[in-house]
């Protein structure tokens, strides 16, 4: 098993990703999230475990990301999930981790879904971005954020609604 590490700073951004390559090819990851940030699935003082499971899950399904369905979703008590499953390309593999790391409450999304690699950049949006701003940071073409949006489908429904704190799917150019 080979380790990797890669650590995203860009002013205020910072996302971990911890991955280890599997014999089968495949990764197993730990992303890091901001656990203050996102979309509000649970009353914090009150959700138990398999209601935090249960509304990820409706989250996901409700984002109808293709393989969604086909994911365990576990959590802990510290704010981690862990994802697996078989059978998904690795493009929904990626927004799928996405999705349920933009909750809030979650601070680390471990990956155990077999297949497909992660291997994309990500980036943590910080108060004042825009995906124009964000776009000219990553590629050095403004006009790009199209492809920023694109691959953050159906997460992002406008481009213009970003929030600090979300993590978002960099596509290479």
């Amino acid at each position: 098993m080979t380790l990797r590490a890669l650590d995203l700073l860009s002013n205020s951004l910072r996302l971990r990703f911890i991955s280890s390559k599997l014999s089968d090819g495949g990764y197993m990851g730990l992303f890091d999230f901001l656990k203050s940030a996102g979309d509000k699935l649970w009353d914090p003082a009150a959700a138990t475990k398999d209601d935090k499971e249960k509304k990820l899950k409706e989250h996901l399904d409700s984002l109808g990301i293709k393989g969604a369905d086909q994911v365990n979703v576990n959590v802990d008590d510290n704010g981690k999930v862990t994802v697996s499953g078989e059978g998904i390309v690795a493009d929904m593999k990626n927004k799928i981790l996405v999705a349920l790391g933009n909750v809030a409450g979650v601070e680390k999304v471990e990956d155990h879904i077999a297949g497909g690699s992660v291997d994309v950049q990500h980036y943590t949006v910080v108060a004042g971005d825009t995906l124009s701003a964000i776009a000219k940071k990553v590629y050095g073409d403004a006009n790009l954020y199209q492809q920023i949006f694109e691959a953050n489908k159906p997460m992002l429904k406008d481009p213009n609604k970003i929030y600090p704190g979300q993590v978002l799917i960099i596509p290479k150019r």
